[in-house]
């Protein structure tokens, strides 16, 4: 089965997504245990490593996870250069000294696709959290990876360098909303949640509340 390594923050949580009755797995990272999880890939040997933004909870092992496994990395948007430059600083700051910077073997930008197996998903440039976050969306299983754009009932934090919190609600209401409240989604960090949930019932950026804000 073809795998994508999706380096995606803290939880470790197992998304199927179906394309023509074939059940693909879409591994999302658990940054905390490393070693285990390049182990596991050398095992099923995922096709891609897939990354949202480049905050070292997020990107920090892709380097070893590239090493381990010779899958390319692809994402996130450029703008979040400067982050990945930065990589290698902030795990050591923060108690992750295996944090290493590294070069994508290919940024994406909005309207681009990336292919798991015989699968094809979407890419949105969806900035605010990160300069240059990105977001994947496979149409045909109503299905989206969203990073730290969104998560059940919250919204990705805007205080880190170049975030910018308008950004961040257009991003989610111009760009995520319009593919449809059916959309499931699973976060970077936390539950999954869909589209329509959190239109009805998320604080920040329900219908009700961007309405609010614009008055």
């Amino acid at each position: 089965e073809p795998v994508a390594a999706f380096a995606s923050g803290w939880m470790g949580v197992r998304a199927r997504a179906r394309q023509k009755g074939v059940e693909l797995p879409l591994v999302v990272s658990d940054h905390a245990d490393w070693d285990e999880l390049t182990a596991t890939f050398r095992e099923v040997a995922p096709e891609e490593i897939w990354i949202t933004h480049g905050h070292m909870d997020h990107a920090g092992a892709a380097a070893a996870l590239k090493e381990a496994t010779g899958a390319p990395i692809e994402g996130p948007h450029e703008d979040d250069r400067f982050w990945i430059d930065r990589i290698a600083e902030s795990g050591r700051k923060y108690g992750m000294p295996d944090a290493r910077v590294f070069e994508p073997d290919r940024w994406l930008t909005d309207g681009d696709t990336v292919t798991l197996g015989d699968t094809t998903w979407e890419v949105f440039h969806t900035p605010g959290h990160t300069p240059g976050h990105v977001v994947f969306f496979h149409r045909e299983s109503r299905f989206a990876q969203v990073g730290d754009v969104l998560f059940k009932g919250s919204i990705g934090r805007t205080d880190f360098p170049r975030g910018n919190h308008d950004q961040l609600i257009d991003s989610i209401t111009e760009k995520l909303w319009p593919l449809g409240d059916d959309v499931a989604f699973v976060p970077g960090h936390g539950p999954m949640s869909t589209f329509g949930y959190e239109r009805k019932c998320n604080p920040y950026v329900s219908d009700l509340a961007v309405e609010s804000h614009r008055i």
